[in-house]
């Protein structure tokens, strides 16, 4: 007998040990973890103020240490704009951005704007009471009072999207505390609340945030309409004060131009139109010193006396080449500056210079040359300012506002909807950028100096060329060929000239262009053009002189 209760004593303490540790373990294991099991526990108080604003205070029990909480502050209101909830003044965590750090257990204090929103007779407060834990929610319980009596009220939990109602919403017998509670909310879940006030209560207003679109960029309204309105108007100033400029030069042209008598002949000598240079009227025609310009006074000069031009001979696949000769009877002083320019850059202090020597040398002089004709023209009172400065002036202003523009178009359709106003800028400077080449005016002297030109130009090409003495005939036809150059008159005018004198014959040569053996005026013409394209070719293929 004394064995069996042995054994069974034995037995009893087997069985019972294990109930016993675990019974132990169970009363030793941490509160914490039990409470991490069991999940987070929030006891949320809500009182809608009447300037709006939202005081919220949650007591957050059933778990320990760091917390977690992103607050869902931005939503879609509607197709142009996003709704916007500022969270403020916190109090017993801290808030970095969206996202709120408690020390579990701990009572939270925040406000919150934008939670109200018209609502036909009434005002809706919408706030999402719980949202954005990283934790479970075990239970959540809300209670929202007003400035009024509640109107109607609903909730919604789950997932944001979620249209499940709440486990209960109520409210109390008094009608101004609305009541919500809702378990088991899985991380991230949210629990909303609504509760609707008479219209008035209070002074809260939705903030919303207008997303960004193409069409909500460039909307057109009363500002951007304005805004394109007072472009066209500007434009058309603009035009206005193009057509004054210009038509101004263009009534001084007629005006003189119809009163034009000058021939530019007298005693079988020839006096070009107020002493105008081949060079300075082409300059004055356009309005820019270009390669005909100086291919044009490089034929001047040696009509003039300056140099000479020697046509070289050559075999049937050379390339065409001629040479430029110093005359001593030409006095370098008596030349204009940007003819000396011209002259100096041309021999630098050789007697003469194949015109193939000249491609890629003329860079260091070209810019001196360009800016003694436009200084000339200025000199000479055709323009009031440089009419290459003119030009660049007006372009860069316009590519600066086409600039400032671009950047106001995007900063203006980023953040607002006044992106035509930038688009307005942007228009405005290529308009000015486009006009720029076109602001040069000549004064009233340059237009009639240009007046007289255009008579000449039309004298020169009539085909009436008078009583001219033989024996001042190469002269006179020769002092004309310049300009044909410049008018683009090339081939006619050097067939006149090798009809003066020579009639064909062989070792025909004019006193300021000599061909070689077997070469006759017969030939001047061709040559000529060929001279005056290979010279432009040699000039325009200098590096600076492409700016011109």
């Amino acid at each position: 007998m004394t064995g069996y209760r042995r054994a069974l004593a034995a037995t009893s303490a087997a069985v019972l040990a294990p109930a016993a540790l675990a019974a132990t373990l169970l009363v030793t294991t941490p509160a914490p973890a039990q409470a991490a099991r069991a999940g987070l526990t929030d006891e949320i108080t809500m009182t809608l103020r009447k300037d709006g604003t939202l005081h919220v205070t949650e007591k957050l029990s059933g778990a320990t240490g760091a917390l977690r909480r992103t607050f869902l502050t931005r939503t879609r209101h509607d197709d142009a704009d996003d709704r916007l909830y500022q969270v403020s003044n916190v109090k017993g965590g801290k808030l970095s951005g969206d996202v709120l750090t408690v020390t579990a257990p701990a009572t939270v204090e925040y406000d919150v704007k934008g939670t109200v929103t018209p609502a036909g007779d009434v005002q809706e407060m919408r706030w999402f009471a719980v949202n954005g834990w990283s934790v479970p929610v075990a239970k959540a319980t809300v209670k929202v009072a007003g400035p009024s009596l509640v109107q109607s009220l609903s909730c919604f939990a789950g997932e944001l999207t979620s249209a499940v109602g709440c486990t209960s919403a109520a409210m109390d017998h008094t009608g101004t505390q609305a009541d919500f509670e809702q378990e088991n909310l899985a991380p991230g879940q949210a629990l909303t609340v609504v509760v609707a006030y008479p219209k008035g209560a209070s002074a809260g207003a939705p903030i919303l945030d207008r997303r960004f679109s193409l069409a909500s960029a460039f909307a057109l309204n009363t500002v951007t309409g304005g805004a394109l309105a007072a472009l066209l108007v500007l434009l058309l100033g603009g035009v206005g004060l193009l057509y004054w400029t210009r038509g101004r030069d263009a009534r001084v042209v007629a005006h003189e131009k119809d009163h034009d008598t000058g021939v530019p002949v007298q005693n079988g000598h020839f006096s070009p139109p107020d002493g105008v240079r081949p060079g300075q009227i082409g300059t004055l025609v356009d309005e820019q010193a270009d390669v005909v310009d100086v291919t044009a006074t490089i034929v001047d000069l040696a009509v003039r006396g300056f140099l000479r031009i020697d046509e070289q001979p050559r075999q049937a696949y050379d390339a065409p080449d001629w040479m430029l000769v110093r005359l001593p009877a030409g006095h370098p002083a008596a030349l204009l500056p940007y003819e000396r320019a011209l002259y100096d850059a041309i021999f630098e202090g050789r007697d003469a210079v194949l015109l193939s020597q000249l491609s890629g040398s003329f860079a260091s002089h070209l810019g001196e040359v360009r800016d003694a004709l436009y200084a000339d023209v200025v000199r000479q009172g055709w323009f009031a300012r440089r009419p290459d400065a003119e030009r660049t002036k007006w372009t860069m202003a316009g590519v600066a506002l086409i600039g400032v523009g671009v950047l106001a178009t995007v900063a203006l359709a980023w953040f607002t909807s006044y992106g035509l106003l930038g688009l307005a800028l942007i228009i405005a400077g290529g308009a000015l950028a486009v006009g720029g080449p076109y602001m040069p005016a000549k004064t009233a002297r340059g237009s009639a100096a240009l007046a007289h030109t255009l008579a000449f130009r039309e004298y020169l090409f009539s085909g009436d060329l008078g009583e001219v003495p033989e024996t001042h005939r190469v002269e006179l036809f020769s002092r004309y060929l310049p300009y044909a150059v410049i008018f683009d008159g090339v081939e006619h005018w050097s067939r006149i000239v090798a009809s003066v004198t020579g009639n064909g014959h062989e070792a025909d040569n004019l006193y300021w262009y000599h061909g070689p053996a077997e070469w006759d005026l017969s030939k001047f013409a061709g040559s000529m053009r060929t001279f005056t394209t290979t010279t432009s070719g040699a000039i325009s293929a200098t590096r600076q002189f492409r700016t011109l």
